[in-house]
């Protein structure tokens, strides 16, 4: 297990600069943020820190720019931190890494933020340079990972800086993600039940073989499940097909048959945005392409996500094309189900974006499940057993 923030004692922490990881990397429009869970996931550790008049100083992306793009500055981002935390601990800065980063660093008050701007306004940061790392480690005298979501990668600011720390440790965002998924991939209450929706299997295999054989059921919905009904041989039109791995699929198929459970019915169209759709049993019509589950196949998912009081419930990936609203039945009577098995006694944990979006569309909120991821390709990299490098150069207990 790694060491976590509150491991240290407070005189260890008091007028400590602390550089912290995080994930901003959330909707921002026309100067606004959007949807800002991501934002106040990381709240407990950063008022913790604030308490223990640390001097925090935060790190993180936004988007995929090439170069400094005015849309992709951290600027909205840090007015959402300052309304949420106060004004006046909050203070953002687009001064760029390296001598003019530490500069404003070493102006900093006991007790207060800095927000740097957007990592990826430098290329380094992705290419793991390793002078880009130190720059980084010599603006605090604490790393602490609280970006569960981005520790797959081995950048500068989750693995090469990170490396140049003596004290390295998780927040508490990061443990709670560690603690939930850990119990789901090596002991995880039973009935384990998996909800796999989204569109490409290929990010999922990893964590399908690793949980199919502890599964007791694994509902695949979403253009993933039009795979699998192919190599069962059942025509699925123009649906989405990810023809590269239609034979891992076809021997998960022949080996774990009685776990996995397919749609049965099919909301279908054209094409997603003619305003017209049609529902099909079996069979997809040539032209046609399945774009959400049908009535049949929704209660029966229902029934499975929800009708229990015990065990544990992974959903990962929506159930159709839920932007659309003829799309999205399949998609919120999932997240209500899931809802109602929380309510029951099950332990459910949420992954991915896309998911997490489908809860509020279904009026569903966090409060209504054990644990939201914040890592939805992470998290599955995590349940695959794949390697995390920003979790692996944490400091251990």
């Amino acid at each position: 297990m790694h060491r976590v923030i509150s491991e240290l004692a407070d005189s260890e922490l008091k007028g400590k600069k602390v550089l912290i990881r995080v994930d901003y990397n959330v909707s921002v429009n026309g100067g606004s943020v959007g949807e800002d869970f991501r934002i106040r996931m990381t709240l407990p550790t950063i008022e913790y820190l604030i308490k223990r008049q640390c001097k925090i100083i935060l790190i993180t992306h936004l988007g995929r720019p090439t170069e400094r793009q005015i849309q992709y500055s951290l600027a909205p981002v840090a007015k959402r931190l300052s309304e949420m935390i106060g004004d006046s601990k909050v203070k953002f800065t687009s001064s760029r890494i390296g001598e003019e980063a530490l500069l404003e660093t070493n102006k900093m008050e006991e007790g207060t933020v800095l927000l740097l701007e957007n990592l990826r306004f430098y290329k380094e940061e992705e290419l793991n340079d390793p002078l880009f790392s130190s720059e980084l480690a010599s603006l605090a005298d604490i790393y602490v990972n609280d970006a569960f979501s981005t520790s797959h990668r081995k950048h500068s600011s989750t693995y090469g800086a990170a490396k140049l720390f003596e004290i390295k440790l998780a927040g508490f965002n990061l443990q709670k993600e560690v603690q939930y998924l850990s119990m789901i991939r090596d002991n995880p209450d039973k009935p384990l039940i998996i909800v796999l929706g989204g569109a490409k299997i290929k990010d999922k295999i990893g964590a399908l073989e690793n949980l199919l054989p502890k599964a007791d059921r694994v509902l695949i919905g979403g253009a993933a499940a039009y795979t699998f009904l192919k190599a069962k041989g059942i025509n699925t039109g123009n649906s989405l097909i990810d023809l590269d791995h239609i034979g891992w699929v076809t021997k998960a198929l022949s080996t774990f048959s009685e776990k996995i459970m397919l749609p049965t019915d099919h909301v279908i169209s054209s094409s997603a945005d003619n305003g017209l759709a049609a529902m099909v049993k079996g069979d997809i019509p040539d032209g046609m392409m399945g774009l959400d589950i049908g009535h049949e196949t929704v209660q029966r998912y229902s029934t499975e996500v929800g009708g229990r009081g015990s065990g544990t419930v992974l959903w990962n990936g929506p159930m159709g094309l839920f932007e659309f609203g003829m799309f999205s039945n399949g998609t919120i009577n999932v997240a209500k189900s899931m809802a109602l098995a929380y309510w029951r006694g099950s332990k459910t944990l949420v992954g991915g974006g896309d998911t997490l979006e489908a809860m509020r569309r279904a009026g569903v909120s966090e409060n209504e499940v054990s644990h939201v991821s914040t890592g939805g390709g992470a998290s599955l990299r995590f349940l695959a057993g794949d390697e995390m490098p920003g979790l692996s150069v944490l400091s251990e207990k």
